[in-house]
């Protein structure tokens, strides 16, 4: 276990990209959506979106399995999605929420009963997906088809003398966990595309709002709702400074939750009218009836009143309903107000009012709905600017990077953040934060620990997310060891332990042995250091996030007077340790009335020590402080008498 000391080494420096990588000047942007993707590239100093084979600005992120003897003919796009009503359940989409996810978490769970696909527990834990014919693949695998299929698109765009495209700056929305950024990277090297750089979605819409040079700077609001998720960023944009104060969100709330719940008011309906007939277990059906209320909620951005008419959806029956844009405002209200909460949360973190938000942008598919710009205008008292497109503002700005990146663009700095603290826990349960939340990211910071018990050969270090001043309270992480570390007394060892946070938001930490040993030593010079790269499995979810946050302001007196007394606890135990250690060195010497009497109280303040861990009884300091006194006082008084004692015996030889 490690304990803080004294002397610390604390850098923040913002990483770089290596000078030595050689990019192609065509670094493409994508933008890799839960219902569509986009590609663009900057020539000429303007980004542009790069239409596909089909004069598309976008592409449907579908892609469907057909068997054909032993080969599989896979198609991505417009083509996948126009078969998927005659093959639902090998025709893939909204993939992304699966992305690095547990089959077990509850949001995997939740879309089971949402898609005409098979979603199975891999071995790993892992959500994975399986075609009727049994191919299995990974979600990673369906995003890199559909990366490949947007590499594809900006190749037959460039000239016939450019190079095959190799690199490419990915979006991804702002709350994706590790897990999360590392399978989205993942899925490029499938297809021999280089992620130089993942980047938050509302991030990069900023980017292609404020690189218009007729954009004044000041403080903008991102409001970006898309196909599967939704986020709010709040940045500082000054002299091509884009500066990230805050970000917020909910990484599974989009348009797919608008599309099934028009889908089951079609299904009940439909049922309703029809004598009670279901024909929710009919996929091919729930296809047809899914793809028409996606097309209902598009229409009804544009006109107040539309009809579903879905002919001959089972035997003699067809689908024939109205609906109006109030209709559908009022049965999706409680999904548009899911969305109120991350952006309160979002301009407390970055410490502003309402009044202080110079610009809302909206972005993604879902802001064209005119109830939700009419809740957007509501809550900042300002109409939302349209300056960029909501569909194609992410790629454009991820193209920006990448350009940024390549050298093309030399006067752009984007500075994200991170949305929870990080640290690690030192001795007695304490949590020591290196990394506080909403800290601009790339950073790095190191910070120099020692051991905390005599000849300690090795450190566990153990680090969390969250908030609180206690480990108990905050969420684990990920944990290795630093071994080999040569006995010596507690606190001469010096561990600097290193967190960096890449530009991906990907968190690594390391340890290094740099105590300076002496030249004669067979200790000096050689290099002991671990790291390990933070498992995705462990990341959290937005709600997760939300609930440590709330639970940080209401517990932080609680925390900070709790913190004293493991401090003290800590302390307290220490000494016990030192004191057994002592006992064991002397105790042969040691009259056995003393001995009796020191281990008792050893004994006594141990089990304190333990009820203030196990908070079953907060023990006053200064009474606990004074039993260890007493204690320290008689140990010590023995071993001056063992001491008395073998001075008067080599006297007498």
């Amino acid at each position: 276990m490690l304990r803080a000391i004294l002397k610390t080494r604390a850098t923040i420096t913002p990483s770089k990209t290596k000078a030595s990588r050689s990019l192609h000047p065509s670094v493409i942007g994508i933008d890799l959506g839960t219902t569509n993707s986009a590609v663009a590239i900057v020539e000429g100093g303007e980004a542009r979106i790069l239409e596909n084979d089909e004069g598309g600005r976008t592409t449907p992120s579908i892609v469907s399995f057909t068997r054909h003897g032993e080969n599989d003919d896979v198609l991505v796009g417009l083509a996948a999605r126009r078969q998927a009503a005659i093959n639902p359940e090998n025709t893939f989409f909204a993939t992304k929420r699966l992305i690095g996810r547990k089959f077990e978490d509850e949001e995997v769970q939740r879309d089971l009963a949402n898609v005409p696909y098979k979603i199975f527990s891999h071995s790993n834990g892992d959500a994975w997906l399986s075609t009727t014919f049994g191919r299995k693949m990974s979600p990673s695998e369906i995003s890199a088809l559909i990366l490949k299929k947007m590499k594809e698109v900006a190749e037959s765009n460039l000239p016939n003398d450019k190079l095959p495209v190799k690199h490419a700056v990915v979006t991804v929305p702002a709350y994706f966990n590790d897990a999360q950024r590392s399978a989205t990277k993942n899925s490029g090297k499938l297809v021999g595309l280089d992620v130089l750089r993942v980047v938050n979605e509302p991030t990069a819409a900023a980017l292609a709002y404020g690189i218009d040079k007729k954009q004044k700077d000041g403080i903008v609001a991102v409001f970006d709702l898309g196909g599967g998720t939704f986020d709010i960023s709040i940045l500082d944009i000054e002299d091509g400074v884009f500066e990230v104060r805050a970000t917020n969100g909910n990484t599974h709330l989009g348009g797919e939750d608008f599309d099934i719940l028009l889908l089951n008011y079609i299904l009940d309906t439909f049922k309703k009218e029809n004598n009670g007939l279901d024909i929710s277990n009919d996929r091919q059906a729930v296809q047809r009836i899914r793809e028409a209320a996606e097309k209902a909620k598009i229409e009804l951005s544009h006109i107040k009143e539309t009809e579903i008419n879905i002919p001959f959806i089972t035997k003699d029956k067809h689908i024939n309903i109205k609906l109006t844009e109030d209709e559908l405002d009022e049965m999706t209200l409680h999904l548009i107000n899911k969305t109120l909460d991350p952006v309160k949360r979002c301009l407390r973190d970055a410490e502003l009012k309402i009044k202080d938000i110079d610009e809302v942008i909206l972005v993604g598919g879902m802001t064209r709905m005119p109830k939700i710009r009419k809740v957007v205008e509501e809550l900042f008292n300002k109409k939302p600017s349209t300056a960029v497109n909501p569909d194609e503002a992410v790629a454009l700005g991820a193209a920006i990077q990448g350009a940024v990146l390549s050298g093309q663009i030399r006067d752009v700095v984007l500075l994200d953040v991170t949305p929870l603290s990080l640290g690690i826990e030192t001795y007695g349960g304490i949590f020591s934060p290196l990394i506080p939340r909403n800290s601009a990211v790339p950073v790095k910071k190191e910070q120099i620990f020692s051991t905390a018990v005599d000849n300690q050969t090795g450190v566990e270090i153990r680090v969390y997310q969250g908030e609180r001043s206690l480990v108990k309270d905050n969420k684990l992480i990920g944990n290795f060891k630093l071994a080999n570390i040569p006995a010596g007394p507690k606190g001469s060892p010096q561990i600097a332990v290193n967190f960096e946070i890449d530009a991906d938001g990907i968190i690594n930490v390391s340890a290094t042995d740099r105590t300076p040993y002496p030249e004669d030593s067979e200790y000096y010079n050689k290099p002991n250091s671990v790291s390990i790269q933070v498992a995705g499995e462990t990341g959290l979810s937005e709600e997760e996030v939300k609930k440590i946050i709330e639970e940080s302001a209401k517990n932080k007196e609680r925390d900070a007077e709790l913190r004293k007394y493991y401090e003290h606890a800590s302390r307290a135990d220490i000494i016990c340790t030192d004191t057994e250690n002592a006992v064991l060195q002397f105790g042969k010497f040691m009259e056995s009335s003393e001995k009796e009497s020191i281990n008792n109280k050893v004994e006594a303040i141990r089990v304190k020590i333990n009820d203030i861990r196990e908070n079953t009884t907060l023990h006053d300091p200064a009474l606990l402080n004074k039993e260890v006194t007493e204690m320290q006082e008689e140990c010590l008084s023995a071993i001056r008498k063992v001491s008395i004692k073998q001075q008067e015996e080599q006297t007498k030889k």
